[in-house]
């Protein structure tokens, strides 16, 4: 299954190992779900994971960002122009589309209603 994981989903993860989002990071060594990036994409993951105000430690950043470095796929989307309430969403939004990929998120309401944008407890009942 394709995925996109919006940058909530990574930090969540960082920070609980048992929750939702820990459990869809952990689908992907297993290769049950292909997580599709872009530059941007993971850009983000890097500078969000690494606020020192978070507190993650450096080998769970690491970790994360290997796991989808080594299982991920690179895609560059066109920029779409739907209107979005939070501008920089657009990439986690277009990657997906492109992708034909579910977008994983914990911030619903910072996308369209479609139908391949879910939260994690959506996507793990899917």
């Amino acid at each position: 299954m394709n995925v996109v994981l919006d940058t909530n989903i990574i930090v969540s993860a960082a920070l609980s190992p048992v929750g939702n989002p820990a459990k869809i990071i952990a689908l992907i060594p297993e290769q049950e779900i292909q997580v599709y990036y872009c530059t941007g994409i993971l850009s983000e993951y890097s500078d969000v994971l690494s606020r020192p105000r978070l507190k993650i430690p450096a080998e769970i950043q690491r970790r994360i960002i290997n796991a989808i470095l080594r299982a991920g796929i690179l895609l560059e989307p066109t920029a779409s122009t739907i209107p979005l309430p939070d501008e920089t969403d657009r990439i986690f939004y277009d990657t997906a589309k492109e992708a034909g990929a579910i977008l994983i998120t914990g911030n619903i309401k910072h996308y369209p209603a479609e139908n391949f944008i879910m939260t994690p407890s959506q996507f793990l009942n899917f």
